[in-house]
This record gives structure tokens, sequence and C-alpha cells, in this order.
């Protein structure tokens, strides 16, 4: 009896372990996506810089944490919250933590609409 249960694990982490490596594979994909390339990204933090010079490394850092790593770490948090609800575990920490994530978010892109605003001569 123990050998089938052996056997089957042994089988679901190697399955794992494919999609894993077949996954990974997408990964250069969605990097070349979001890459900017040789080019500046101009008019983007204060008239006239580019993101080589501070503002612009500024605004695309604060970009960059408010529009894909507060959404995906969010994300995750819901899927560890989904783990821990199968496993009778308490939720309440990653739901909070998925909160507060999507809070950044949140007030990140309003700064950015903020900023968009007054930058009209308001």
């Amino acid at each position: 009896m123990k050998f089938f249960n052996l056997q089957s694990r042994r089988q679901r982490i190697l399955a794992t372990c494919l999609l894993m490596f077949t996954l990974v594979q997408f990964v250069p994909l969605v990097a070349t996506a979001q890459n900017l390339g040789g080019a500046p990204a101009t008019n983007k933090a204060v008239q006239g810089q580019t993101a080589a010079q501070p503002e612009g490394a500024f605004l695309n850092l604060v970009n960059w944490i408010g529009n894909v790593i507060a959404p995906v770490g969010a994300v995750l948090c819901v899927v560890m919250a989904v783990v821990n609800y199968t496993h009778g575990r308490g939720v309440a920490r990653w739901a909070i933590a998925a909160g507060g994530l999507l809070l950044v978010s949140g007030l990140t892109r309003l700064i950015e609409f903020w900023i968009a605003q007054g930058t009209a001569g308001v």
C-alpha cells in the first residue's frame, strides 16, 4: 500500500516539475514585451527628462511597484489564502496582505493621476 502512495506522489512531483519547466519557457516572451529596449522613456517624469535621469528612474520605479509588483503580490496572497482555507488554516493574514498590496497599488495610481492632472497647468 505504501508503495502505491509513494509512486503516485512521485508522479505528481514529476508532473509539477514538467509543468514548471514548460511555463518557464514563456518568461522571455513576457520579459521582452515589457522592455523599453534602447529607446528612452521620454515625457514620463518631468518634461524633457528620460528614464536614464533620476526623475525618470524614480517614476519608473514607482510605476513598477504600483502597476506590477503590488498586484502580482496580491494575487499570490489570494492564492495562499485559498490554499490555507483548503487546509483548514487561518486566512486573515493573507487576505489582509492582499488588501494592503492592492491599497498600495491604488494609491500609487491615484498619485500618478494627480500628478498627470497637475502638469496640465492646474
